[in-house]
């Protein structure tokens, strides 16, 4: 019977295992697609300024009050 419990602490353990596994992986991909996002602001930014333009960065504005 030990052997039995023994085999299922093994199984749990590889479950969690592979499961803090995942959760790294889906973490470091969505920090990888937050860095592209960024780096392609800027990107675009740089373009802009490189072009000779002055008026590269975007104006936002207040929302409006009824």
């Amino acid at each position: 019977m030990s052997r039995h419990t023994d085999r299922e602490e093994e199984d749990e353990a590889r479950r969690s295992a592979a499961l803090l596994g995942l959760i790294v992986i889906l973490s470091l991909a969505i920090a990888g697609i937050l860095l592209l996002h960024a780096l392609e602001r800027k990107s675009r930014l740089e373009d802009c300024l490189m072009s000779g333009r002055s008026n590269c960065a975007p104006i936002e504005l207040p929302p409006e009050r009824h």
